[in-house]
């Protein structure tokens, strides 16, 4: 099994309010907010993006996330480096870390 494509956008950003504004000036609407300056975007049945804030003193950054249906039927080539294994996040998904070829990481998202 491989990867179902994009499952979302994360974007962290240093200004939360503002974030979410442009994004539901560009159609999306608002799905859930979080208590700590976060939250998920969605622009009907294409991938959600979830912004989150960061500190000023850190640079923002995008990842891209792709969709795997089950962490477990995952078979990946020996030729991808695997960053970090599958592992259990906070908010009811598996993740794991890939880097590709030119050394840029993606993240492969499974159900917990």
């Amino acid at each position: 099994m491989a990867t179902e494509g994009i499952e979302a956008v994360f974007l962290e950003t240093h200004n939360w309010g503002k974030a979410a504004r442009f994004w539901q000036s560009m159609g999306y609407e608002l799905e859930f907010a979080t208590d700590h300056q976060s939250g998920q975007l969605r622009n009907g049945d294409g991938p959600y993006v979830f912004i989150a804030e960061v500190p000023e003193d850190r640079e923002p950054r995008t990842r891209i996330v792709l969709k795997v249906a089950d962490a477990r039927a995952l078979d990946l080539d020996a030729d991808v480096e695997v960053v970090t294994p599958f592992e259990k996040t906070h908010y009811g998904t598996a993740e794991m870390t890939v880097r590709d070829p030119d050394g840029r990481l993606w993240s492969l998202q499974a159900p917990a």
